[in-house]
């Protein structure tokens, strides 16, 4: 696997890739959302403009209680994120 930076980014981008078995793993690209009215902003316009729904906004506690984002695979594939990281106002 191949990533920038360490645990929680500061970095507004967070990219990387992983391959598995024979092939490779689509590229990772994920946001960083000021607040969780941008998540799902982000999730409404990927799916406006034609990317497939792969996880809807939620919390994912199994990577820290208040991280809450969306998924999508955009047209070349790739899995693309929104994540904010702030709990809910």
């Amino acid at each position: 696997m191949t990533s920038w930076g360490t645990g929680r980014p500061d970095a507004r981008l967070l990219a990387r890739s992983s391959p598995t078995g024979k092939g490779f793993r689509e590229f990772h690209i994920a946001f960083s959302a000021p607040d969780r009215a941008a998540v799902h902003a982000f999730f409404e316009s990927a799916l406006a403009a034609g990317a497939e729904a792969l996880h809807e906004p939620r919390v994912w506690p199994e990577y820290h209680p208040t991280y809450y984002g969306a998924f999508v695979r955009d047209p070349d594939g790739n899995n693309v994120e929104a994540v904010c990281h702030s709990p809910a106002s």
